[in-house]
Protein backbone atom coordinates (compact mmCIF):
# COMPACT_ATOMS: atom_id res chain seq x y z
CA UNK A 1 0.00 0.00 0.00
CA UNK A 2 1.18 3.51 -0.77
CA UNK A 3 -0.18 7.02 -0.56
CA UNK A 4 2.05 8.30 -3.35
CA UNK A 5 1.23 9.13 -6.95
CA UNK A 6 1.91 6.38 -9.45
CA UNK A 7 2.14 8.78 -12.40
CA UNK A 8 4.58 11.41 -11.12
CA UNK A 9 8.03 11.50 -12.69
CA UNK A 10 10.90 13.67 -11.44
CA UNK A 11 13.96 14.68 -13.45
CA UNK A 12 16.81 17.16 -13.20
CA UNK A 13 18.38 18.76 -16.24
CA UNK A 14 22.10 18.21 -16.79
CA UNK A 15 23.82 20.89 -18.90
CA UNK A 16 27.25 20.61 -20.52
CA UNK A 17 29.55 23.64 -20.50
CA UNK A 18 33.14 24.59 -21.18
CA UNK A 19 33.26 26.31 -17.79
CA UNK A 20 33.64 24.80 -14.35
CA UNK A 21 30.75 23.16 -12.49
CA UNK A 22 29.85 22.68 -8.82
CA UNK A 23 27.30 19.98 -7.87
CA UNK A 24 26.15 20.21 -4.26
CA UNK A 25 23.22 19.25 -2.05
CA UNK A 26 22.25 22.92 -1.69
CA UNK A 27 22.04 25.21 -4.70
CA UNK A 28 23.10 28.31 -2.77
CA UNK A 29 26.37 26.65 -1.76
CA UNK A 30 26.89 25.43 -5.33
CA UNK A 31 26.47 29.02 -6.53
CA UNK A 32 29.13 30.14 -4.04
CA UNK A 33 31.61 27.64 -5.47
CA UNK A 34 30.68 28.44 -9.06
CA UNK A 35 31.28 32.14 -8.39
CA UNK A 36 34.80 31.31 -7.17
CA UNK A 37 35.41 29.43 -10.43
CA UNK A 38 33.98 32.31 -12.49
CA UNK A 39 36.40 34.68 -10.77
CA UNK A 40 39.34 32.53 -11.87
CA UNK A 41 39.70 30.31 -8.82
CA UNK A 42 40.90 26.71 -8.83
CA UNK A 43 38.61 23.75 -8.09
CA UNK A 44 40.16 23.64 -4.62
CA UNK A 45 39.38 27.30 -3.98
CA UNK A 46 35.78 26.52 -4.90
CA UNK A 47 35.82 23.47 -2.61
CA UNK A 48 36.88 25.49 0.43
CA UNK A 49 34.24 28.16 -0.23
CA UNK A 50 31.54 25.56 -0.87
CA UNK A 51 32.43 23.59 2.26
CA UNK A 52 31.93 26.55 4.58
CA UNK A 53 28.83 27.75 2.73
CA UNK A 54 27.22 24.31 3.15
CA UNK A 55 27.87 24.52 6.87
CA UNK A 56 25.61 27.57 6.94
CA UNK A 57 22.78 26.65 4.56
CA UNK A 58 22.66 22.96 5.53
CA UNK A 59 23.91 23.19 9.15
CA UNK A 60 22.45 19.88 10.31
CA UNK A 61 24.47 17.88 7.77
CA UNK A 62 27.99 19.24 8.09
CA UNK A 63 30.06 22.24 9.10
CA UNK A 64 33.26 23.23 10.89
CA UNK A 65 32.35 20.96 13.83
CA UNK A 66 32.35 17.82 11.67
CA UNK A 67 34.82 15.80 9.62
CA UNK A 68 35.21 13.93 6.36
CA UNK A 69 37.44 13.29 3.35
CA UNK A 70 38.08 14.52 -0.15
CA UNK A 71 39.51 12.78 -3.19
CA UNK A 72 40.96 15.11 -5.79
CA UNK A 73 42.47 15.07 -9.27
CA UNK A 74 45.17 17.48 -10.47
CA UNK A 75 44.89 17.59 -14.25
CA UNK A 76 48.31 19.14 -14.89
CA UNK A 77 50.06 16.32 -13.05
CA UNK A 78 47.57 13.54 -13.89
CA UNK A 79 47.57 12.68 -10.19
CA UNK A 80 44.91 11.75 -7.63
CA UNK A 81 45.13 12.33 -3.89
CA UNK A 82 43.00 11.89 -0.77
CA UNK A 83 42.89 14.39 2.06
CA UNK A 84 41.68 12.78 5.27
CA UNK A 85 40.06 14.92 7.96
CA UNK A 86 37.98 12.42 9.89
CA UNK A 87 37.01 12.88 13.51
CA UNK A 88 38.78 11.34 16.52
CA UNK A 89 37.68 10.42 20.01
CA UNK A 90 39.01 12.73 22.75
CA UNK A 91 42.12 11.50 24.54
CA UNK A 92 40.37 11.98 27.88
CA UNK A 93 37.35 9.86 26.94
CA UNK A 94 36.35 7.59 29.84
CA UNK A 95 34.73 4.28 28.86
CA UNK A 96 32.91 4.30 32.20
CA UNK A 97 30.80 7.15 30.82
CA UNK A 98 29.26 4.71 28.30
CA UNK A 99 27.63 1.88 30.32
CA UNK A 100 25.87 -0.70 28.17
CA UNK A 101 22.24 -1.83 28.28
CA UNK A 102 22.82 -5.23 26.69
CA UNK A 103 19.16 -6.10 26.23
CA UNK A 104 18.55 -3.14 23.94
CA UNK A 105 19.77 -1.97 20.53
CA UNK A 106 20.59 1.66 19.97
CA UNK A 107 18.55 3.80 17.62
CA UNK A 108 19.72 6.17 14.87
CA UNK A 109 22.20 4.92 12.24
CA UNK A 110 23.85 1.88 13.88
CA UNK A 111 22.09 -0.68 16.07
CA UNK A 112 25.00 -1.11 18.45
CA UNK A 113 24.28 -2.40 21.92
CA UNK A 114 22.57 0.55 23.52
CA UNK A 115 24.55 2.88 25.77
CA UNK A 116 22.62 4.11 28.78
CA UNK A 117 20.93 7.38 27.96
CA UNK A 118 22.22 7.16 24.36
CA UNK A 119 25.30 9.01 25.58
CA UNK A 120 27.22 7.98 22.47
CA UNK A 121 24.54 9.44 20.19
CA UNK A 122 23.18 12.59 21.82
CA UNK A 123 24.70 15.32 23.95
CA UNK A 124 28.24 16.40 24.75
CA UNK A 125 29.49 12.87 25.47
CA UNK A 126 28.85 12.03 21.79
CA UNK A 127 31.16 14.77 20.49
CA UNK A 128 34.41 13.81 18.75
CA UNK A 129 37.35 16.03 17.81
CA UNK A 130 36.29 17.87 14.62
CA UNK A 131 38.45 17.80 11.49
CA UNK A 132 36.75 19.78 8.71
CA UNK A 133 38.59 23.05 9.29
CA UNK A 134 41.94 21.25 9.31
CA UNK A 135 41.00 19.43 6.11
CA UNK A 136 40.19 22.66 4.34
CA UNK A 137 43.36 24.21 5.76
CA UNK A 138 45.54 21.45 4.31
CA UNK A 139 43.75 21.43 0.95
CA UNK A 140 44.05 25.21 0.69
CA UNK A 141 47.72 25.22 1.61
CA UNK A 142 48.49 22.61 -1.06
CA UNK A 143 46.32 23.78 -3.94
CA UNK A 144 44.52 27.02 -3.13
CA UNK A 145 45.15 30.14 -5.22
CA UNK A 146 42.81 32.57 -3.44
CA UNK A 147 43.11 34.15 -0.02
CA UNK A 148 41.64 32.09 2.84
CA UNK A 149 39.57 35.01 4.14
CA UNK A 150 38.10 35.69 0.69
CA UNK A 151 36.95 32.09 0.42
CA UNK A 152 35.13 32.28 3.77
CA UNK A 153 33.49 35.63 2.98
CA UNK A 154 30.43 34.13 1.19
CA UNK A 155 29.69 31.82 4.15
CA UNK A 156 29.96 34.78 6.54
CA UNK A 157 27.49 36.77 4.43
CA UNK A 158 25.06 33.82 4.34
CA UNK A 159 25.27 33.40 8.12
CA UNK A 160 24.69 37.10 8.71
CA UNK A 161 21.49 36.85 6.68
CA UNK A 162 20.46 33.52 8.21
CA UNK A 163 19.37 30.43 6.32
CA UNK A 164 15.85 30.42 4.87
CA UNK A 165 13.41 28.06 6.60
CA UNK A 166 11.31 26.67 3.78
CA UNK A 167 9.08 23.58 3.80
CA UNK A 168 12.02 21.19 3.42
CA UNK A 169 13.99 22.77 6.24
CA UNK A 170 10.88 22.71 8.39
CA UNK A 171 10.42 19.01 7.68
CA UNK A 172 13.97 18.19 8.73
CA UNK A 173 13.82 20.33 11.88
CA UNK A 174 10.46 18.83 12.84
CA UNK A 175 11.96 15.34 12.54
CA UNK A 176 14.49 16.21 15.26
CA UNK A 177 12.40 18.46 17.52
CA UNK A 178 12.36 16.19 20.57
CA UNK A 179 16.14 15.87 20.77
CA UNK A 180 16.81 19.52 19.87
CA UNK A 181 14.49 20.60 22.67
CA UNK A 182 16.77 18.91 25.23
CA UNK A 183 19.58 21.39 24.58
CA UNK A 184 18.62 24.98 25.39
CA UNK A 185 21.06 26.40 22.83
CA UNK A 186 19.81 24.12 20.04
CA UNK A 187 16.20 24.86 20.98
CA UNK A 188 16.89 28.59 20.87
CA UNK A 189 18.34 28.32 17.37
CA UNK A 190 15.92 25.92 15.70
CA UNK A 191 12.64 25.86 17.65
CA UNK A 192 9.86 28.15 18.85
CA UNK A 193 9.01 27.81 22.55
CA UNK A 194 11.14 24.68 22.57
CA UNK A 195 8.60 22.79 20.49
CA UNK A 196 8.16 23.81 16.87
CA UNK A 197 10.39 24.65 13.92
CA UNK A 198 11.04 28.29 13.12
CA UNK A 199 8.82 28.53 10.05
CA UNK A 200 6.29 31.04 8.81
CA UNK A 201 2.86 29.96 7.59
CA UNK A 202 2.32 28.73 4.05
CA UNK A 203 0.93 32.10 2.98
CA UNK A 204 3.05 34.38 5.16
CA UNK A 205 4.39 37.47 3.42
CA UNK A 206 7.67 37.50 5.38
CA UNK A 207 10.48 34.95 5.28
CA UNK A 208 11.46 32.85 8.27
CA UNK A 209 15.21 32.61 8.82
CA UNK A 210 17.52 31.12 11.40
CA UNK A 211 19.44 33.52 13.58
CA UNK A 212 23.01 32.55 12.67
CA UNK A 213 24.64 35.78 13.81
CA UNK A 214 26.81 33.98 16.37
CA UNK A 215 28.00 31.58 13.68
CA UNK A 216 28.76 34.57 11.46
CA UNK A 217 31.02 36.04 14.16
CA UNK A 218 32.83 32.73 14.53
CA UNK A 219 33.37 32.42 10.79
CA UNK A 220 34.65 35.98 10.64
CA UNK A 221 37.13 35.17 13.40
CA UNK A 222 38.17 32.03 11.49
CA UNK A 223 38.66 34.09 8.33
CA UNK A 224 40.69 36.82 10.01
CA UNK A 225 42.76 34.74 12.45
CA UNK A 226 43.25 31.76 10.14
CA UNK A 227 42.36 28.08 10.41
CA UNK A 228 44.69 27.27 13.30
CA UNK A 229 42.65 29.55 15.53
CA UNK A 230 40.02 26.84 15.48
CA UNK A 231 42.53 24.44 17.03
CA UNK A 232 44.88 26.62 19.04
CA UNK A 233 43.38 30.08 19.48
CA UNK A 234 40.32 31.99 20.60
CA UNK A 235 37.85 29.72 18.82
CA UNK A 236 39.47 26.62 20.30
CA UNK A 237 39.22 27.99 23.84
CA UNK A 238 35.57 28.96 23.35
CA UNK A 239 34.66 25.56 21.90
CA UNK A 240 36.36 23.59 24.67
CA UNK A 241 34.77 25.74 27.38
CA UNK A 242 31.32 25.23 25.84
CA UNK A 243 31.73 21.49 25.50
CA UNK A 244 33.24 20.87 28.90
CA UNK A 245 30.41 22.86 30.48
CA UNK A 246 28.01 20.39 28.85
CA UNK A 247 29.98 17.33 29.93
CA UNK A 248 32.34 16.57 27.04
CA UNK A 249 35.90 15.24 27.44
CA UNK A 250 37.09 17.43 24.55
CA UNK A 251 40.26 19.33 25.54
CA UNK A 252 42.53 22.04 24.18
CA UNK A 253 45.21 19.38 23.71
CA UNK A 254 42.83 17.35 21.51
CA UNK A 255 42.33 20.32 19.22
CA UNK A 256 45.94 21.50 19.20
CA UNK A 257 47.16 18.01 18.29
CA UNK A 258 44.74 17.47 15.43
CA UNK A 259 46.10 17.45 11.86
CA UNK A 260 44.55 16.50 8.53
CA UNK A 261 46.53 14.14 6.31
CA UNK A 262 47.25 13.96 2.57
CA UNK A 263 47.78 10.45 1.23
CA UNK A 264 47.72 8.35 -1.91
CA UNK A 265 44.24 7.06 -2.77
CA UNK A 266 43.35 3.43 -3.32
CA UNK A 267 43.86 3.34 -7.10
CA UNK A 268 42.92 0.23 -9.09
CA UNK A 269 41.72 -0.83 -12.51
CA UNK A 270 38.11 -1.80 -13.11
CA UNK A 271 37.64 -3.18 -16.62
CA UNK A 272 39.04 -0.42 -18.88
CA UNK A 273 38.76 2.30 -16.22
CA UNK A 274 41.03 3.54 -13.44
CA UNK A 275 39.26 4.17 -10.14
CA UNK A 276 40.74 6.33 -7.38
CA UNK A 277 38.92 5.51 -4.14
CA UNK A 278 39.69 7.20 -0.81
CA UNK A 279 42.41 6.03 1.53
CA UNK A 280 42.25 5.70 5.30
CA UNK A 281 39.22 4.93 7.46
CA UNK A 282 36.71 5.14 4.62
CA UNK A 283 34.71 2.81 2.38
CA UNK A 284 37.42 2.96 -0.29
CA UNK A 285 38.66 -0.57 0.24
CA UNK A 286 35.09 -1.87 0.20
CA UNK A 287 34.47 -0.16 -3.15
CA UNK A 288 37.57 -1.86 -4.56
CA UNK A 289 36.42 -5.27 -3.29
CA UNK A 290 32.93 -4.73 -4.70
CA UNK A 291 34.12 -3.78 -8.17
CA UNK A 292 36.74 -6.54 -8.30
CA UNK A 293 34.07 -9.16 -7.58
CA UNK A 294 31.70 -7.60 -10.13
CA UNK A 295 34.36 -7.71 -12.84
CA UNK A 296 34.59 -11.46 -12.43
CA UNK A 297 30.86 -12.01 -12.06
CA UNK A 298 29.36 -10.65 -15.29
CA UNK A 299 30.13 -9.25 -18.74
CA UNK A 300 28.49 -5.90 -19.50
CA UNK A 301 25.87 -5.76 -22.22
CA UNK A 302 24.11 -2.72 -23.62
CA UNK A 303 22.21 -1.90 -20.43
CA UNK A 304 21.96 -3.02 -16.80
CA UNK A 305 20.17 -6.35 -16.46
CA UNK A 306 19.14 -8.84 -13.86
CA UNK A 307 22.62 -10.38 -14.09
CA UNK A 308 24.42 -7.08 -13.47
CA UNK A 309 22.18 -6.09 -10.56
CA UNK A 310 22.49 -9.54 -9.01
CA UNK A 311 26.28 -9.37 -9.34
CA UNK A 312 26.28 -5.92 -7.75
CA UNK A 313 24.09 -7.12 -4.88
CA UNK A 314 26.28 -10.16 -4.21
CA UNK A 315 29.47 -8.08 -4.34
CA UNK A 316 28.13 -5.41 -1.99
CA UNK A 317 26.90 -8.05 0.43
CA UNK A 318 30.32 -9.72 0.47
CA UNK A 319 32.13 -6.40 0.89
CA UNK A 320 29.96 -5.43 3.83
CA UNK A 321 30.39 -8.81 5.48
CA UNK A 322 34.15 -8.41 5.24
CA UNK A 323 33.88 -4.86 6.61
CA UNK A 324 31.81 -6.08 9.55
CA UNK A 325 34.32 -8.78 10.43
CA UNK A 326 37.53 -6.83 9.95
CA UNK A 327 36.71 -3.12 10.29
CA UNK A 328 34.16 -3.42 13.08
CA UNK A 329 31.28 -1.47 11.57
CA UNK A 330 27.96 -3.29 11.96
CA UNK A 331 24.23 -2.98 11.51
CA UNK A 332 22.24 -0.28 9.82
CA UNK A 333 18.68 0.70 9.02
CA UNK A 334 16.94 0.24 5.71
CA UNK A 335 15.68 3.82 5.60
CA UNK A 336 16.72 6.96 7.47
CA UNK A 337 16.88 10.70 6.97
CA UNK A 338 19.93 11.43 4.84
CA UNK A 339 22.89 12.56 6.89
CA UNK A 340 26.25 13.90 5.71
CA UNK A 341 26.66 16.09 2.62
CA UNK A 342 28.70 15.66 -0.53
CA UNK A 343 29.73 17.94 -3.37
CA UNK A 344 31.77 17.58 -6.55
CA UNK A 345 33.66 20.22 -8.53
CA UNK A 346 35.43 20.39 -11.88
CA UNK A 347 37.14 23.54 -13.16
CA UNK A 348 38.02 24.68 -16.67
CA UNK A 349 41.47 23.08 -16.46
CA UNK A 350 40.01 19.68 -15.56
CA UNK A 351 40.97 19.69 -11.88
CA UNK A 352 38.38 17.73 -9.90
CA UNK A 353 37.41 17.13 -6.31
CA UNK A 354 34.68 15.36 -4.40
CA UNK A 355 34.29 16.34 -0.76
CA UNK A 356 32.16 14.32 1.61
CA UNK A 357 31.77 15.99 5.01
CA UNK A 358 29.49 15.24 7.93
CA UNK A 359 28.34 15.75 11.51
CA UNK A 360 27.49 11.99 11.29
CA UNK A 361 23.80 11.95 12.28
CA UNK A 362 21.47 14.60 10.95
CA UNK A 363 21.88 17.42 13.52
CA UNK A 364 24.92 15.58 14.90
CA UNK A 365 24.76 15.34 18.68
CA UNK A 366 21.76 17.72 18.66
CA UNK A 367 23.58 20.27 20.79
CA UNK A 368 24.88 23.72 19.88
CA UNK A 369 28.10 25.36 21.08
CA UNK A 370 26.62 28.68 22.26
CA UNK A 371 29.82 30.72 21.90
CA UNK A 372 30.44 29.59 18.33
CA UNK A 373 26.80 29.21 17.25
CA UNK A 374 27.38 25.83 15.59
CA UNK A 375 25.89 22.36 15.85
CA UNK A 376 28.26 19.71 17.20
CA UNK A 377 29.04 16.32 15.69
CA UNK A 378 28.24 12.97 17.27
CA UNK A 379 31.29 11.15 15.92
CA UNK A 380 31.50 8.91 19.00
CA UNK A 381 28.53 7.00 17.59
CA UNK A 382 30.80 5.63 14.84
CA UNK A 383 32.48 3.40 17.46
CA UNK A 384 31.08 0.08 18.61
CA UNK A 385 30.52 0.49 22.38
CA UNK A 386 31.13 -3.24 22.91
CA UNK A 387 34.78 -3.84 23.91
CA UNK A 388 37.21 -6.17 22.16
CA UNK A 389 36.28 -5.44 18.55
CA UNK A 390 38.27 -3.70 15.78
CA UNK A 391 36.06 -0.63 15.93
CA UNK A 392 35.44 -0.59 19.68
CA UNK A 393 35.18 2.75 21.46
CA UNK A 394 38.49 3.92 22.95
CA UNK A 395 40.25 7.21 23.73
CA UNK A 396 42.23 9.03 21.00
CA UNK A 397 41.06 6.79 18.17
CA UNK A 398 40.12 7.62 14.59
CA UNK A 399 36.48 7.21 13.55
CA UNK A 400 35.71 4.57 10.92
CA UNK A 401 33.67 6.39 8.27
CA UNK A 402 31.40 5.09 5.51
CA UNK A 403 32.23 7.92 3.11
CA UNK A 404 33.61 7.20 -0.36
CA UNK A 405 34.64 10.25 -2.45
CA UNK A 406 35.81 8.73 -5.75
CA UNK A 407 37.49 9.78 -9.01
CA UNK A 408 37.11 7.66 -12.16
CA UNK A 409 38.92 7.69 -15.54
CA UNK A 410 37.72 5.85 -18.62
CA UNK A 411 39.08 6.82 -22.02
CA UNK A 412 38.58 10.55 -22.49
CA UNK A 413 35.94 10.67 -19.72
CA UNK A 414 36.55 11.50 -16.06
CA UNK A 415 34.10 11.73 -13.18
CA UNK A 416 34.14 12.70 -9.53
CA UNK A 417 31.32 11.28 -7.41
CA UNK A 418 30.39 10.86 -3.77
CA UNK A 419 27.25 10.36 -1.75
CA UNK A 420 25.68 10.98 1.62
CA UNK A 421 23.53 8.59 3.59
CA UNK A 422 25.70 6.65 6.05
CA UNK A 423 26.06 3.02 4.99
CA UNK A 424 24.06 3.78 1.82
CA UNK A 425 27.07 5.68 0.46
CA UNK A 426 29.06 2.68 -0.80
CA UNK A 427 26.11 1.14 -2.69
CA UNK A 428 25.33 4.49 -4.33
CA UNK A 429 28.91 5.02 -5.49
CA UNK A 430 29.19 1.41 -6.70
CA UNK A 431 25.89 1.65 -8.61
CA UNK A 432 26.92 4.87 -10.36
CA UNK A 433 30.42 3.65 -11.15
CA UNK A 434 29.01 0.51 -12.75
CA UNK A 435 26.42 2.47 -14.74
CA UNK A 436 29.08 4.75 -16.22
CA UNK A 437 31.97 2.27 -16.67
CA UNK A 438 30.08 -0.92 -17.55
CA UNK A 439 27.32 0.58 -19.66
CA UNK A 440 28.76 3.86 -20.90
CA UNK A 441 26.00 5.93 -19.32
CA UNK A 442 26.25 9.69 -19.24
CA UNK A 443 26.20 11.35 -15.83
CA UNK A 444 22.58 12.36 -16.43
CA UNK A 445 21.49 8.83 -17.34
CA UNK A 446 23.36 7.31 -14.40
CA UNK A 447 21.83 9.67 -11.85
CA UNK A 448 18.32 9.03 -13.14
CA UNK A 449 18.67 5.26 -13.39
CA UNK A 450 17.09 3.18 -10.58
CA UNK A 451 19.54 1.79 -8.02
CA UNK A 452 19.74 -0.87 -5.33
CA UNK A 453 20.99 -0.62 -1.75
CA UNK A 454 22.84 -3.26 0.28
CA UNK A 455 23.77 -1.36 3.43
CA UNK A 456 22.38 -4.39 5.25
CA UNK A 457 24.33 -7.32 3.76
CA UNK A 458 21.39 -9.66 4.37
CA UNK A 459 18.79 -7.63 2.48
CA UNK A 460 18.70 -6.06 -0.97
CA UNK A 461 16.59 -2.92 -1.32
CA UNK A 462 15.49 -2.41 -4.93
CA UNK A 463 13.98 0.66 -6.52
CA UNK A 464 10.36 -0.29 -7.11
CA UNK A 465 10.59 0.94 -10.71
CA UNK A 466 13.12 -1.75 -11.67
CA UNK A 467 11.74 -4.30 -14.15
CA UNK A 468 10.25 -7.51 -12.80
CA UNK A 469 13.10 -9.50 -14.36
CA UNK A 470 15.66 -7.53 -12.34
CA UNK A 471 13.65 -7.91 -9.14
CA UNK A 472 13.42 -11.64 -9.72
CA UNK A 473 17.19 -11.92 -10.26
CA UNK A 474 17.81 -10.00 -7.05
CA UNK A 475 15.34 -12.12 -5.09
CA UNK A 476 17.14 -15.24 -6.30
CA UNK A 477 20.40 -13.83 -4.93
CA UNK A 478 19.37 -12.35 -1.57
CA UNK A 479 16.24 -11.59 0.42
CA UNK A 480 14.79 -8.49 -1.23
CA UNK A 481 12.17 -5.82 -0.84
CA UNK A 482 11.34 -2.78 -2.93
CA UNK A 483 11.32 0.88 -1.94
CA UNK A 484 10.30 4.16 -3.49
CA UNK A 485 12.79 6.91 -4.28
CA UNK A 486 11.46 9.78 -2.17
CA UNK A 487 12.50 13.05 -0.58
CA UNK A 488 12.24 11.84 3.03
CA UNK A 489 13.32 9.40 4.25
CA UNK A 490 15.88 8.25 1.71
CA UNK A 491 15.90 4.53 0.91
CA UNK A 492 19.02 5.01 -1.22
CA UNK A 493 22.18 7.11 -0.96
CA UNK A 494 22.16 10.76 -2.05
CA UNK A 495 24.94 11.34 -4.62
CA UNK A 496 26.50 14.37 -6.29
CA UNK A 497 28.92 14.20 -9.20
CA UNK A 498 30.64 15.94 -12.09
CA UNK A 499 31.90 14.59 -15.40
CA UNK A 500 34.42 15.88 -17.97
CA UNK A 501 34.68 14.74 -21.58
CA UNK A 502 36.23 16.41 -24.59
CA UNK A 503 37.12 19.53 -22.62
CA UNK A 504 33.51 20.07 -21.53
CA UNK A 505 31.97 19.58 -18.08
CA UNK A 506 28.64 18.77 -16.47
CA UNK A 507 27.29 18.03 -13.00
CA UNK A 508 24.35 16.28 -11.35
CA UNK A 509 22.78 15.74 -7.94
CA UNK A 510 20.29 13.19 -6.61
CA UNK A 511 17.04 13.85 -8.44
CA UNK A 512 14.93 13.69 -5.26
CA UNK A 513 16.83 16.35 -3.29
CA UNK A 514 14.79 19.56 -3.50
CA UNK A 515 17.81 21.73 -2.68
CA UNK A 516 20.53 19.90 -4.62
CA UNK A 517 21.74 21.33 -7.91
CA UNK A 518 24.68 21.61 -10.28
CA UNK A 519 25.70 25.18 -11.11
CA UNK A 520 28.17 26.25 -13.80
CA UNK A 521 30.42 29.27 -13.59
CA UNK A 522 28.68 30.54 -16.73
CA UNK A 523 25.36 30.70 -14.85
CA UNK A 524 26.70 32.92 -12.09
CA UNK A 525 28.64 35.04 -14.59
CA UNK A 526 25.42 35.69 -16.52
CA UNK A 527 23.78 37.04 -13.34
CA UNK A 528 26.31 39.82 -12.89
Amino acid sequence: MTNFSQTQHIRKEVVWTEGGVVAAQHRTAAEVGAKVLADGGDAMDAAVATSFALGVVEPWMSGPMGGGMMTLWRAGESRAETIEFGMRSPAGLDLADYPLERDHAAGDLFPWTRVAGDRNIYGATAVAVPGTVAGMELAHSRYGTRDWADLLAPAIALAERGMLIDWYASLLIASATRQLARDSDAARMFLIDGQWPNISGWTAATEARLDQSVMARSLRRLAEAGPRDFYEGELAAALVADMQAKGSALSLADLAGYRARASAPRSFRYRDAMIHAPSGLSAGDDLRATLEQMEQAFRPTEAPSGDSYAALAAALSAAYRHRLAHAGDTGGHDEAPACTTTFSIVDRAGNMVNVTQTLLSIFGSHIVSPTTGMLMNNGIMWFDPEPGRPNSLAPDKGCLMNICPTIGQQGDRMFAIGASGGRKILPAVANLTSFMVDFGMSLEAAFHHPRIDLSNPDLAIADETLPASVQQALAATLPMRTARRTVHPYAFGVPAGVMRQGGRNCGATEIMTPWGDAVSETEVSDKR
